[in-house]
Order: C-alpha cells, then structure tokens, then sequence
C-alpha cells in the first residue's frame, strides 16, 4: 500500500493496542502489547520518513525503540533500531545510521538471523555512503555470510518484518553503488529485480534509480537521466514520495557540473518538478 492510506490503517490498529495496554493484563500480555506497539510504531515511522514528515517519524522510531525495549524482546530491539537506520541514511546525518546499524547488529549477533544480516547490510551501506570502503566491504561480507547462515532467503510477499534475499540484494546494490563498483552493482541491481514478483513499489524503484546512478557515475549522463526520469514517471502518483524524488536527483548530482545543463539534465529536473497529476 502506498504510505498515505497505510498510515491511516496502522494508527487505527495502534490505537487498539493501546486499548489493551491501558487495561491491567497479565505480564506476559503485557509484553506481548509493547512488541505490538513497537512493531506498529516503526511501520509508522517508516510511513511519515516516506512521505518526507522527518520530525514525526523520527518521534515515531523513539516510541518504538521505547516499547521494544520494554518488551524485553531481543530480536526485535535489533530489529528496530536496523529499521531506524533508514531515516539517517535517507536524509542525514549518515553516521546516525551507521551507529543505529551498528547497535542493531551488536544486539543481534547471539546466532544468525534476518535481523542481524539485515543490521549488518545497513551498516555496510550506511559506511559506504561516507566513503569509508574497508569497514563497509567488511561489514557487507559479514552480512552475506550470516544472511547464508540463518537460512532466511526464502522470499515472501510480505517485507515488513522479514528480510528475504531481495532484499538484502538491495542493500548490497546500495553498498556497491556508493562504492562505485558499477560493473558489479548492475549484475546486482539485475538479479534483485527478478527476485520481485511485481515491479511497483519503492524497493524495485530504488533499484532503478541506483541502475540510472551507476550510468551517470560511468560517464553516460543522457542515458542516466533518461532512466531517472523514465523510472519516476512509471511509479504510481501516490507512491512518488520524497524519497524517490531525492535518490532522482542524486543522479543530476552525480553528472559532471559543467555538463547539468544539458538536455536530458534539463528534462529530468522538469519531471521532478511536475505537479503529480501532469505527470
């Protein structure tokens, strides 16, 4: 579902469990009602970073870090502040996300899980993005071999709470990207793509838009920008959030200065710039 319509879902849902929580229930009830509020808080959260509302969702990721902490719930502490990372990385200060990955993964690392491969991944990703090579390649390394060793790859429709092989892809392509590792991050980019069963939705978009950022960071801005704004103009109006208008203008970015005024550079920050129903 597109964020707008989700959010209106999850806070109903939310406020049901607070419901329940205001009652007196048994502990382990009790507990079982903050893993809820934590889970729902995050879903939250990840809803408002998407549609760019940054001072409410980093409010929302804090309530949930709050609640998966009183829940006692080990797997999901890691798995909560993994998903927090998100917003710093997004939108800045990266090294927030590396130190949330980071106490993500040191949470997580009793035994193998989607979890910690997930913390792991973000991490790499997050310390890549600041150019810091040797400990992003390290981390990513780590996140390849406890993801293999948690059994976790089997995909599933449902993304929220998992972290199946495409998605790990994802964030490898994130890593490799930022990396500059172009010819590797298309093969990449490539095979996480055939890994989802539709091709709409934010995850196959950033895909896309990474796939537009290595052609620009391999000298072929038209080519780049085409992509960019092709990819924009296929995602349906109401999942063309903040955040994928951002990760198109990295691409502009990422062409020479002397070379953004030209055409194709012109063309895509005019798409950018389109109301969504001229689109």
């Amino acid at each position: 579902m597109p964020p707008a319509p989700m959010l209106k879902v999850l806070l109903d849902q939310l406020a049901e469990v607070g419901r329940l929580a205001a009652e007196r229930q048994p502990a382990s009830m009790q507990a079982r009602l903050s893993e809820l509020t934590a889970m729902l808080a995050t879903l939250i959260a990840d809803a408002l970073m998407k549609l760019g509302e940054l001072t409410r969702s980093q409010t929302w990721f804090a309530t949930a870090r709050n609640a998966a902490d009183d829940s006692g719930n080990a797997e999901l502490r890691a798995r909560v502040r993994a998903q927090a990372a998100m917003l710093p990385f997004y939108y800045g200060p990266v090294e927030s996300a590396v130190s949330l990955a980071r106490e993500a993964r040191i949470l997580s690392r009793s035994r193998p899980s989607a979890t910690a491969a997930f913390a792991a991944a973000a991490e790499a990703r997050a310390l890549a993005q600041l150019g810091d090579s040797e400990n992003a390649e390290s981390a990513l390394r780590h996140a390849l071999l406890v993801f293999e060793k948690s059994g976790a790859g089997v995909d599933t429709d449902n993304d929220a709470f998992a972290f199946p092989e495409r998605r790990l892809l994802l964030y490898k392509s994130g890593t490799l990207t930022a990396l500059g590792r172009t010819s590797q991050t298309r093969r990449v980019q490539e095979e996480a793509l055939r890994l989802y069963p539709r091709r709409t939705g934010i995850d196959p978009t950033l895909l896309r838009l990474e796939a537009a950022l290595c052609l620009a960071l391999d000298r072929s801005p038209t080519e780049a920008c085409q992509l960019a704004g092709a990819t924009f103009l296929e995602v349906d109006p109401a999942h063309r959030t903040p955040i994928v208008e951002e990760r198109a203008r990295n691409v502009i970015d990422a062409i020479p200065p002397a070379i953004r005024g030209r055409r194709a550079a012109r063309e895509l920050r005019e798409i950018l710039a389109l109301p969504p129903g001229q689109m």
